[in-house]
């Protein structure tokens, strides 16, 4: 692309105030930056704009391009500085990424590699850079170790869309064609690379604040669990995630390839002696003869280290891996270094790179708590130097040396992208001898390593985990029998502090990590009746201002769609407020919000998901704070008739979930009844009981409508049809196909269903047409948005209202009834109105509720109001106007009397 034309202009090692707290400075950043005469025109990484020119300056680590006139206005970090720059630890939780976007480490397009992204922040590297992005992801609950500040913006670099504007300047910042602009990724405001620090320093969480959780109202001790377990995510690519801390060697070749000229080789070159074991090395091309310095800086390079490179020498590998000889020539006991020539004629293409041994080195420590000032006081160390020595001066350049120093811990922290591990040291530890040993292992890691002070103060461990899947309806003595039993729990660290039996649910406190481990990873393995328990890690919400959305993803609907979504509310609020159905149904979620004052819930499913969370709201909501959460849909079913009606859609087709979370915060609250409909199998022939009716009566809730006959049988057809191969029914469009099919296979069929039935409507006897289907609304749309009740005036019936507490009963004559009813030529038969309804069934029929069917014995069927109404949220028509920073009047901030339970 590019052909050099001048040295490298190194910058200079990174100063204290560039790394944390205060805005780099351009002499801090870390890049290695060369004069490059470009072939074409390309972005500027710090402006956004054109490099028309023919000059310009590109870092030799991360590929950062840059005008000559923006060197000063440089605020961006080469990646090799990335580790610098955390203000705490916090792990990503990377999976597959299914779009192109830039690499966070190498700053390229990932189109056509493996990629992957962080779940929870806007991380996107490719798999053979993973291992060299570090644990910056975004804080979002207190975990009690290390504190810090929450009030910040939290910036990530680059993948910016195209219609970004500068929070500053109000220029375009975003770019399709390289990696551009930074990104806060709690508030959302976006900037130039060259203009953040001009930004407020205070993030306030952007427009929907007071719909996120707040990081400091989360709190959870997790120590060991992975933030796939703290955030419940599915590891689809574990084993590729087991791997990451491998190089891949030829992905390493691919951006180092074998060079052809003359005068050229490739080394072979590994980072410590735990590469050397994997074989995970980089490729770097050099002339065969070059000064030691330069090859060892080229090394350094390529594993993105920006360290000094005097300070490194550069060792053959032989046959084994103890074989290790200097590149000088010298044995390992002998590290001289020098400056001096070199051919590799005289040894192999294999090195590893080694730290010279050093009298004494400069650490930084870091405080676990928070203070102003630097995050960090420097430490010199020397061979004597132990844990405790190097407590105590710390102590005294923070001016509390008046403490007793065994009252602190040196804890060393590795901030590996995919998990951060910490390690306390023993006072009698000697810090040079720990260095040494973690260099000699990896530079990387180390280069990804730092140390805290911390208090230490005897914290009290209570983790909670929710356990599922076990038998409904039993008392808690039996659970708990259940739970000794199969996971032979340990009675003096375990208590139980919530039993859900109509779920088959109980929530432990554990006092003990080790056994929190344990219970959550065991749970996972055993069956019951058929069935494998759940296992959820459960943090505590603080009550705070504001009310909070929980958000469900059944991701087994709409596609892939589902799981995008649940990508991007993630994103966007804080991970803890999002669960994905499939991992533990909605009581997980509100297990989790039980002891928050008020909240909202956003559902995104079909009309059977939706009826699922309002099924368990009901079941638990004793148990709750918010009883009566007001809910609303994001439709990725078929039919979606209750999101037609509450005006969320005829179906989710790719919006912008920022874009949906905004008309969730605006939507109107209304009531919807709801209904108890008790199923009681009988043998009401007169035979006794040889026909095998008496079944113990069945309850169901019904949201939307109550079929019995054709349209239940139709509905049976295509839900066996999707038992049978359920990988086909992915799409809204293949489903309604289904549905013509097997309709167009009924379009003769006959029962007289009118024999069958006797109907009773407010004790009132009310006799049936001559029809083939019976429908009970609660809403008025049916069948993906058909209005089968009519919109003619009738003096003996009113308009039908979803909460009015009456239902509507209608009749269709057969299947090509139902096409004209769904065509809109029709109308259904009106039959009655009423709040309690009794059915008398004679033989054994098709019934489907909100689309669930099944095959109904005879006996009696009872329809009556299920208590309370429910609060869901409509859509409003206009967008109420919202202001730059957010509407300090939007519904969920408001303290209406009336939101408030």
């Amino acid at each position: 692309m590019a052909e050099l034309t001048s040295p490298s202009l190194r910058s200079k090692p990174p100063q204290p105030a560039a790394l944390g707290h205060k805005p780099p400075q351009p002499a801090a950043l870390g890049h290695s930056l060369k004069r490059v005469t470009l072939t074409k025109p390309t972005f500027c990484h710090n402006c956004s704009d054109f490099i028309w020119g023919l000059v310009g300056f590109l870092c030799e680590v991360c590929n950062f391009m840059c005008h000559e006139k923006c060197l000063k206005t440089m605020r961006l970090v080469c990646t090799s500085m990335t580790p610098t720059l955390v203000k705490v630890p916090v792990s990503h939780c990377l999976g597959p990424a299914h779009k192109k976007r830039f690499c966070s480490v190498c700053r390229k397009l990932t189109e056509g590699q493996t990629a992957l992204r962080c779940e929870v922040c806007e991380l996107h590297v490719h798999a053979d850079c993973a291992v060299f992005s570090c644990a910056d992801c975004r804080m979002s609950h207190l975990d009690g170790t290390i504190e810090q500040d929450t009030s910040g913006h939290h910036w990530r670099e680059g993948n910016l869309p195209s219609s970004s504007r500068c929070e500053v300047c109000r220029r375009s910042c975003g770019s399709s064609d390289v990696m551009a602009g930074v990104r806060c990724e709690w508030c959302g405001i976006t900037s130039h690379a060259a203009c953040y620090t001009s930004v407020p320093a205070e993030c306030i969480m952007g427009r929907l604040r007071f719909m996120t959780l707040h990081p400091t109202s989360v709190r959870l001790q997790s120590r060991n669990f992975s933030k796939m377990h703290i955030y419940r995510i599915t590891e689809n690519c574990a084993q590729e995630l087991d791997n990451s801390d491998d190089v891949d060697p030829s992905s390493a070749a691919k951006d180092s390839p074998p060079s052809t000229e003359s005068g050229k080789q490739s080394l072979k070159v590994y980072d410590g002696d735990d590469s050397v074991k994997r074989g995970a090395f980089r490729l770097v091309s050099i002339l065969k003869a070059t000064r030691n310095e330069e090859v060892v800086e080229a090394a350094l390079r390529s594993f993105y280290l920006h360290d000094d490179p005097l300070d490194f020498d550069l060792m053959e590998v032989g046959l084994h891996s103890d074989d290790i000889v200097n590149r000088n020539g010298f044995p390992d006991n002998n590290r001289t270094g020098g400056g001096g020539s070199c051919s590799l004629k005289d040894g192999g293409d294999s090195w590893v790179i080694r730290a010279k041994e050093r009298d004494r080195q400069v650490i930084k420590v870091y405080t676990a708590w928070q203070r102003s000032g630097e995050a960090f006081v420097s430490v010199s160390v020397s061979a004597n130097s132990t844990a405790a020595s190097v407590l105590s001066e710390v102590l005294t350049l923070l001016h509390r040396q008046e403490e007793d120093v065994s009252g602190f811990s040196l804890m060393e922290v590795y901030m590996s992208s995919k998990q951060v591990q910490k390690q306390t040291l023993t006072p009698q530890e000697k810090v040079m001898d720990k260095l040494q040993e973690i260099r000699k292992v990896s530079l990387r890691q180390m280069n990804q390593t730092r140390f805290y002070i911390a208090e230490s103060v005897s914290r009290g461990v209570s983790v909670g985990l929710l356990i599922g899947g076990m038998t409904p309806l039993l008392n808690q003595e039996e659970y708990l029998s259940l739970i000794q039993d199969q996971l032979a729990v340990k009675s003096h660290l375990v208590t139980v502090s919530h039993t859900y039996t109509s779920q088959g649910a109980v929530a432990l406190q554990i006092s003990c990590f080790s056994e929190a481990e344990r219970i959550f990873m065991l749970a996972k393995d055993v069956t019951l009746d058929n069935k494998t328990l759940t296992s959820l890690v459960i943090p505590e919400i603080m009550p705070s201002d504001g009310c909070p959305l929980l958000v469900f993803v059944n991701t087994k609907s709409g596609g892939l769609k589902g799981r995008e979504l649940l990508y991007g509310f993630r994103k966007i609020l804080n991970p803890h407020q999002v669960f994905d159905l499939s991992n533990g149904g909605p009581l997980a979620g509100l297990h989790t919000f039980r002891s928050v004052p008020r909240f909202r819930v956003l559902v995104c499913g079909g009309d059977g998901t939706v009826g699922w969370v309002l099924g368990v709201l009901e079941a638990v909501r004793h148990k709750l704070v918010c009883k009566e959460p007001p809910i609303a849909i994001v439709p990725l079913g078929t039919g979606n008739d209750l999101s037609r009606v509450l005006r969320w859609g005829t179906g989710y087709s790719g919006e912008d979930p920022h874009q949906t979370l905004l008309s969730v915060d605006e939507a109107d609250e209304v009531q919807m009844d709801r209904w108890t409909i008790l199923l009681d199998a009988q043998d009401i022939s007169g035979d006794g009981t040889e026909n095998g009716f008496l079944e113990p009566p069945k309850i169901v809730q019904m949201n939307n409508y109550f079929g019995l006959g054709i349209d239940a049988e139709l509905s049976l057809d295509f839900h066996q049809a999707r038992e049978d191969d359920p990988d086909k029914f992915t799409s809204r469009f293949h489903n309604k196909g289904v549905y013509v099919k097997v309709g167009l296979q009924r379009i003769s069929y006959s029962r007289s269903l009118h024999k069958e039935l006797q109907l009773q409507v407010d004790a009132q006897n009310v006799p049936l047409p001559n029809i083939e289907g019976l429908i009970f609304l609660n809403i008025p749309s049916w069948g993906s948005g058909a209005d089968l009740w009519g919109s003619e005036v009738d003096a003996r019936h009113g308009k039908p209202r979803i909460e009015d507490g009456l239902l509507e009963v209608v009749g269709v004559t057969g299947v090509v009834h139902m096409g004209q009813v769904q065509s809109g030529l029709r109308s259904g038969i009106r039959i009655a109105q009423g709040n309690y309804i009794r059915l008398t069934v004679s033989k054994p029929i098709p019934v489907q509720v909100d689309g669930e069917p099944w095959i109904q014995p005879p006996g009696h069927i009872i329809i009556s109001a299920a208590g309370p109404k429910v609060r869901m949220l409509r859509k409003s028509k206009q967008k109420q106007k919202k202001s730059k920073e957010g509407r300090s009047d939007s519904p969920s901030s408001r303290d209406a009397d009336h939101r408030l339970t």
